[in-house]
């Protein structure tokens, strides 16, 4: 069996969807926390993906709010 990885390309970086923490929705963007011991929203801890910028990534993720 192939160990396929996914990623999700974020508004700044690609991250690998294993170490996703948690998912917010905030309009018609994502935060996604990669961090291990949870993110702050205040803080900028978090990764955004926005619909406007990456549909695909956005899709995949917002599918679960559906």
């Amino acid at each position: 069996m192939e160990n396929e990885q996914t990623y999700i390309k974020t508004d700044n970086k690609i991250l690998n969807a294993k170490y996703i923490r948690w998912v917010k929705k905030i309009g018609e963007c994502l935060e996604v926390c990669t961090k291990s011991n949870g993110c702050d929203l205040k803080g900028g801890e978090t990764h955004k993906i926005c619909k406007l910028n990456n549909l695909d990534s956005y899709d995949k993720l917002n599918r679960h709010f559906e």
